[in-house]
């Protein structure tokens, strides 16, 4: 789910590649991420990690290994000692320049990282100063959200997120056509506004995905490369309709509502069936989404999976950080998913979803969109 997101379709997946598969759908671990941040793998929320300072080189205080300023006065030959300007003496230039770059907070190395690295755009957000950008300063602090501030990890995240959407191109991916016979009806975004306010919390985003409608296996899953490009248009259609483009109100570390809800539906897949094809789909999608995405996930609900599969919830638990494992809630009757949202700032919320999630609002299929298909 947006984690980030993670995803499940309708045969077994694994909550990171090394780990033990369980049958469940490709996005179910989607956004197993460090709160969607880096893949559990390696950086978990709970860990102990280094504050952005420590990341940071450190430099002795001023003049900590030199002689006090009457000892060098008393025996500095006297054209040194009246030629003090600090212009002429560039060495120590040098030294400020160093001590100016590690007394840099954490948001502007990343910013000089994107800058060094080239690629201009991370989630449609064409990166900016962010001492003078809102959204480019929300997209580096949720970097340093899902690391919980180390910023070596932060760094290093944003490096190969940049690197990946060099490669990988997703905004083309919004653009491309997909099979209609591969994919149709199995992913969806929908969009909620309170009319009358501009304030983030006012605006929810569902990606849906809905395996059970899967025709064939081996021609949805199998074609890896396709899947993923596919996957990756939808998360980039509901970052569009999130819009942190227009975003004015910055993050911090314990408030953020520039978030996705997914909801993963399990109504009619067989939960013991093993596919080579959606495991590999899975891990793949979890590495994908857990690398590029992070802090994107709002909560992620597994609607209409059968009780007999509570243990992969049990099972999750033991390879997800907790404060993640928080954002998921399984259950078996998706008609009661409206009725989780009666805190939403969007006034009635639950009564806009589909009818078959217990709300009063059209089908997916009338107001939902997703990525272009023929």
């Amino acid at each position: 789910m947006s984690a980030p997101e993670q995803e499940t379709a309708p045969a077994a997946a694994s909550a990171s590649p090394a780990a033990p598969t369980v049958t469940a759908t490709p996005l179910d671990s989607e956004t197993v991420s460090t709160t969607e941040g880096t893949p559990t793998s390696h950086t978990k929320p709970d860990s102990d990690t280094a504050s952005p300072a420590a990341a940071a080189p450190t430099l002795p205080p001023a003049g900590a290994d030199e002689p006090s300023a009457s000892a060098a006065a008393a025996t500095a030959p006297e054209e040194v000692k009246k030629d003090d300007d600090p212009q002429d003496r560039p060495q120590e230039q040098t030294g400020d320049r160093s001590k100016e770059t590690a007394d840099a907070t954490p948001i502007a190395q990343l910013w000089a990282l994107a800058k060094a690295h080239g690629h201009p755009e991370i989630w449609g957000v064409t990166l900016s100063d962010p001492d003078d950008h809102v959204p480019t300063r929300i997209i580096l602090q949720k970097y340093l959200n899902a690391n919980d501030a180390d910023l070596a990890k932060a760094k290093d995240q944003l490096s190969k997120t940049l690197e990946w959407r060099a490669k990988a191109k997703p905004l083309d991916l919004v653009k491309k056509v997909f099979s209609r016979a591969k994919f149709d009806g199995l992913g969806y975004v929908t969009k909620y506004v309170q009319e009358g306010s501009a304030e983030p919390e006012a605006k929810e985003v569902f990606t849906w995905n809905i395996y059970g409608a899967t025709k064939s296996i081996e021609d949805t899953f199998g074609n890896l490369d396709e899947f993923i490009e596919w996957r990756v248009a939808l998360m980039e259609l509901a970052l569009q309709e999130l819009d942190l483009s227009s975003a004015t109100k910055p993050i911090v570390a314990d408030y953020d509502p520039y978030k996705i809800f997914q909801v993963h539906d399990y109504k009619s897949i067989s939960f013991l069936r093993q596919s080579p094809q959606v495991k590999s789909a899975s891990t793949e999608t979890i590495k994908v989404f857990a690398q590029n995405y992070p802090e994107l996930l709002k909560e992620k609900f597994f609607v209409n999976v059968p009780a007999i599969m509570g243990f992969m919830y049990a099972f999750m638990k033991l390879f997800v950080a907790p404060k993640t494992i928080k954002k998921f809630h399984p259950m078996s009757n998706g008609a009661k998913l409206a009725a989780e949202f009666a805190d939403s700032k969007v006034a009635a919320l639950g009564e806009k979803l589909p009818a078959n999630y217990g709300g009063k609002g059209a089908s997916l299929a009338e107001q939902g969109t997703g990525p272009l298909l023929e």
